[in-house]
């Protein structure tokens, strides 16, 4: 494990584990000095998700990499969403995300400015593992 500031690979870095999945954040102030957004991968469990949320003051992108899901925008009826879909979430807006599909759902997020990915460790049940035991 080598870790520059720079360049960050998933080993080098804490996992958030929740009973729905888990997060990485391969760029935040705490990693990389980043502070104008943080950036990580999302995974979620076949038929988990997380709950109606928002993000005070924060922007944020998700993209799916790979897998099928459902994702709720601003309290409308959920949209399907899979594999190549960008999803732009404005700021203070709620939101929620489902695996609809068989395969875990693997999402890249973005939240500008950072802040929400520290907030990710305060929730009930989550569990930070450090990086030489997140194998």
């Amino acid at each position: 494990m080598q870790q520059s500031g720079w360049i960050v690979y998933g080993d080098d870095v804490e996992t958030i584990v929740f009973d729905w999945g888990k997060a990485q954040f391969l760029s935040e102030p705490a990693v990389t000095g980043a502070a104008h957004f943080s950036f990580g991968e999302v995974i979620l469990e076949p038929g988990q998700g997380h709950e109606r949320h928002n993000h005070p003051g924060a922007d944020e992108i998700i993209y799916v990499i790979a897998g099928e899901g459902a994702q709720m925008i601003d309290d409308q009826p959920p949209i399907n969403v899979r594999a190549g879909a960008s999803i732009y979430i404005p700021a203070d807006m709620y939101h929620s995300t489902l695996n609809t599909g068989v395969e875990p759902l693997r999402l890249i997020v973005v939240y500008a400015p950072a802040g929400p990915e520290r907030v990710l460790r305060d929730i009930p049940g989550a569990r930070v593992v450090p990086p030489t035991a997140a194998t």
